[in-house]
Parts: structure tokens; C-alpha cells; sequence
């Protein structure tokens, strides 16, 4: 193709990657804290430029040490079919972060084309994610000896790093930056807190009178004594009170015990589900 530079993108380039964002139908956005351009400026990322076009972006910044996610990956329909895009980009994109140490690179895809690219380019079906809601209901006080729930303030963030960490595959790990903004977004953040302090905790967002669980999370050490369920009970409460019918909330498909929870509390299964695709790039 003439005039066609595949390098990584900078500053300079922001007006131009707007644009494309705004105007392709056919992009992937990771959901995320933070818009996809505010990534500019990483190492990763990356774009196909033809003449005074930027025709085509990927980026998959690594946020947390060995784990990259892909949070946009947009091409102009004029210029280039997802895969050929994909390949120009992922060619570049694979070197890069063989130089830098490699990297797990994981994708929730969220279209069926998307799925296709992920698929032709080698990567591998890892686990489902998988869409539950919860809609007004009477339930049952919840309870826990010890366990006190309140609101969340920045000086929980440290504990709430260690016990995001603790409770998840490194790869749904949070970094202290993105729970920082989880907080400054969300629209109820509370902890649960023993005489030992924060155990567990959780983050919704919402609009109107829907609402989403984003992050709920109890420290591995202290499951199984019903500080989930306490946490939610407290969520339920101020859903109630502020309005909102409904709480949605997402989980991987082969998490047993959160589904099992989520059931439990009263969640239904609404049979949405996005494959969570992943590759490891290894150091050169």
C-alpha cells in the first residue's frame, strides 16, 4: 500500500485517532476506567498511517507487570478488512512486546467480527464472561459477627490493591491507578472491615435506574463467613433507596463460587456471554 507506515503512536497523533474512533463502525474498545486514547503516549500502541491518514490503531498497554490488554483496536473499512489490519499491526505489536520482557495479551470480544481476528491470529479461547442481573426483590437482612460495612474512602486503596491481588487470577489483576479512578467514577464504593481491617469490597456504577456491580472482592483468607453476602446486602439497600430496579454484574464462566453467590442473592443468568481470548508473547 503506498505511502504506509506502521509505527507507534504518539501525542501528536490524537486528533487524528479520534476521528477514526468516532467515525469507524467496526471498532473494539476494551471496558475500561479510562477512554482509549488516554493510552497514548504507551509504548504499546500503535498505528498504520497512509499519507496524512492514520487508517488503523491497536493498543494493548500492559497496566499490571506481564499483562496486556487489548483496549482498542479500530481501521478505516476503506482502506483495510479487520484481519489485514490486525496483521499489519499484530506483526509490529508482537516484536515490540518480545523486546520489552513479552506479555500475556488478552481480549474480551465482544463482536462476532472481532472474534474472527482474534481467532485467525492464534489466539486462544481462555474462559467466557458471562452477564447476570438482579432486579428488585424483598430479602433477608445479612449479617456477619464482626464485619462492619462503609463507604470507601482513597486512604482503603492500598488494602483494596492487596486484596484485589489476593483474590484474582493475575490477570484480572487491578493496578492501584485504575482502582483510584474505579473509586472516583463509581457511583457506590463500600468496604467490609474486621478488627484486622478491610477484607473485602465492592464498586457500581449506574445511570438512570440501572446499576452495575463492576468489582466486588473478599480476601481469600476470610471467605466462606458471608462477607459477600453482607457486602451485597448493603449494595441492595442503597440501590433501593437511590432508585435503582436493577443491578447487572458480570463474572468468568468457570467461577464456580461467584456464580453460585450471584444465583444465591437472587441474580438470573441473562445469556450474554464474550469469550476472553489470550496469547502469550515471550521475550526475544
Amino acid at each position: 500500500m503506498v505511502d504506509m507506515q506502521v509505527r507507534q503512536a504518539d501525542l501528536k497523533d490524537q486528533q487524528r485517532l479520534s476521528n477514526l474512533v468516532f467515525f469507524e463502525t467496526r471498532s473494539h474498545r476494551h471496558l475500561d476506567w479510562r477512554s482509549p486514547l488516554e493510552w497514548l503516549g504507551n509504548k504499546y500502541f500503535w498505528t498504520v498511517e497512509n499519507g496524512a491518514s492514520i487508517t488503523a490503531a491497536l493498543a494493548c498497554p500492559e497496566e499490571v507487570n506481564g499483562i496486556a490488554w487489548v483496549r482498542l483496536f479500530v481501521h478505516s473499512a476503506g482502506f483495510w478488512s479487520p484481519e489485514n489490519a490486525w496483521m499489519v499491526l499484530w506483526d509490529l505489536a508482537q516484536k515490540d512486546i518480545a523486546q520489552a520482557g513479552g506479555a500475556t495479551v488478552a481480549a474480551i470480544a465482544q463482536h462476532p467480527w472481532f472474534r474472527k481476528v482474534m481467532e485467525m491470529a492464534g489466539f486462544k479461547n481462555r474462559q467466557d464472561i458471562v452477564m447476570l442481573e438482579w432486579a428488585y426483590q424483598p430479602w433477608a437482612s445479612r449479617e456477619a459477627e464482626g464485619i462492619r460495612i462503609r463507604q470507601m474512602t482513597e486512604a482503603d486503596l492500598p488494602r483494596v490493591v492487596t486484596v484485589d491481588n489476593a483474590s484474582f487470577d493475575p490477570l484480572w489483576h487491578n493496578s492501584p491507578e485504575t482502582l483510584q479512578r474505579a473509586l472516583s467514577q463509581s457511583l457506590f464504593a463500600t468496604v467490609a472491615e474486621d478488627e484486622q481491617g478491610v477484607i473485602g469490597y465492592q464498586v457500581t456504577t449506574g445511570s438512570n435506574t440501572r446499576a452495575h456491580l463492576a468489582r466486588l472482592a473478599v480476601h481469600p483468607s476470610v471467605q466462606r463467613r458471608g462477607t459477600a453476602s453482607v457486602i451485597l446486602g448493603d449494595l441492595f439497600t442503597q440501590l433501593q433507596k437511590n432508585g435503582y430496579s436493577k443491578l447487572s454484574v458480570n463474572t468468568q464462566s468457570d467461577n464456580q463460587i461467584s456464580l453460585n453467590l450471584y444465583k444465591k442473592l437472587g441474580f438470573l443468568l441473562t445469556g450474554e456471554s464474550y469469550p476472553v481470548y489470550t496469547f502469550k508473547v515471550t521475550s526475544s
